[in-house]
């Protein structure tokens, strides 16, 4: 049974959002339970298990190295659990609060610091504390702060952030972070000077649709590596793997992997060399949806109790559609047809506003609840206090996800719905 917590009485990383408690059910039946006035998150530990060791599995088969979850794209314990038990070792921690949330729940987790710019104390407080010994850096001053805070520390990692240019990935990461070649060969060979293990790293941007792009951007790291004339320890391809959205179906998982081999093996690295990945949205999008409340229809406009200032930020401003399903657990599924519907928030804020379009039933109603899916990724993490909307429910639930993405854990195929056919008394068309 889930319960409701207020955003004070919660941990920093999780704040608005309980804790998951008793039994596993379906997304239905805790409908059919709750009634939830206020959002339901649903927690599928089963298909982030699955998802967890599908990557592993498919990452050790391409490169033989190791993935590195970003900690970042959801923090929730529950969830990091799940990945935990799917064979998840390795963690992508960006801030001194993912390092003690990770080493608190796994003592013997190995912590990779990733954040190119990261505070004195996060430095010192990581490795003096909490056992990080690796730490990205994309600049002689971070160079600098990395020697300082960890006294000349002879047992560092320093994998150095290679600048990528602009490419197409629906959140491009290549302005923020990273060395310019140039800058890079000087960053690598100081670094080789210093540490008994240095690598470089690159991020090709979050939901990469091209697998084409590892392969460049890992001649890039070879030319990097070349003109500094070091032996590397570690590759770094981060992460940007993408998963399905309604209209959105990407290559599978494979064809990434394929170009990981095949940009790798061009780069004739020595066999000692370690390779990482960072993915972070592929691992848990699919593993949380999100049941909201219709609380008014205004024409095709619903007016539902959660938001761009909560769960659904990616539903704003980036335009994120998500999988959608009419849940009716007391009056069975709707025969009417389906039409497309925008949604607005709880908050005072017209800037609250989802565009969608999510596709329901044409008689969706005051008072009925709806699953979205693939909320697994920037979804609760994201949440705010804004106008006082902070509280949500989570269950745990046995559910398959919304949609599924090739390659992904037990998906395979094409992007599909999955099947929710076992729900007695719910609406299962999915949008």
């Amino acid at each position: 049974m889930g319960f409701i917590r207020s955003r004070s009485a919660v941990a920093p990383l999780r704040r608005g959002v309980s804790a998951a408690t008793g039994r596993r059910t379906s997304v239905v039946q805790a409908v059919a339970q709750h009634r939830p006035e206020d959002p339901m998150l649903c927690l599928r530990p089963g298909v982030l298990q699955d998802t967890a060791a599908g990557m592993v599995s498919a990452f050790t088969a391409a490169a033989g190295g190791d993935v590195l979850y970003a900690v970042k794209c959801n923090p929730d314990p529950a969830v990091l659990r799940a990945l935990w038990d799917g064979g998840i070792r390795h963690f992508d921690v960006a801030s001194l609060g993912e390092v003690r949330l990770v080493r608190q729940m796994f003592p013997t987790a190995i912590l990779h610091f990733m954040h190119p710019v990261k505070s004195r104390q996060a430095i010192r407080s990581a490795y003096f504390q909490y056992g990080v010994r690796d730490f990205v850096l994309d600049s002689l001053e971070e160079l600098g702060k990395i020697l300082v805070e960890t006294d000349d520390a002879a047992d560092l990692g320093l994998i150095v952030r290679l600048a990528l240019p602009k490419g197409n990935a629906v959140y491009d990461l290549s302005g923020k972070f990273g060395a310019p070649e140039g800058e890079a060969v000087a960053l690598l060979r100081a670094a080789r000077t210093l540490a008994p293990r240095v690598g470089v790293s690159f991020h090709v941007g979050s939901q990469m649709m091209e697998p084409a792009a590892y392969e460049r951007a890992l001649a890039l790291a070879a030319r990097v590596i070349e003109e500094a004339d070091v032996t590397v320890d570690i590759v770094d391809v981060g992460g940007g793997f993408p998963v399905s959205y309604p209209d959105v179906t990407p290559p599978p998982l494979g064809d990434f992997m394929d170009a990981i081999a095949r940009g790798l093996a061009a780069m004739n690295l020595p066999a000692r060399t370690r390779v990482w990945c960072e993915p972070g949205r592929a691992l848990v999008a699919a593993g949380v949806s999100l049941v909201v409340q219709v609380m008014r229809r205004k024409n095709d406009v619903l007016y539902i109790n959660d938001g761009v200032y909560g769960t659904l930020s990616d539903a704003g401003v980036p335009g994120f559609r998500f999988p959608a399903r009419l849940v009716r657990p007391f009056h069975g599924e709707s025969d009417a047809s389906v039409g497309a519907f925008s949604f607005y928030g709880p908050t005072c804020d017209s800037a609250d506003r989802m565009a969608g379009p999510f596709f329901l039933p044409a008689d969706v109603r005051e008072g009925d609840w709806i699953e979205l899916g693939q909320l697994g990724a920037y979804g609760a993490c994201l949440r705010t206090a804004f106008n006082g909307f902070d509280q949500v429910r989570l269950v745990e639930v046995f559910d398959p996800p919304l949609l599924e993405t090739p390659g992904h854990g037990m998906a395979g195929g094409a992007a599909r719905p999955a099947g929710h056919e076992a729900d007695a008394g719910a609406s299962v068309r999915v949008a």
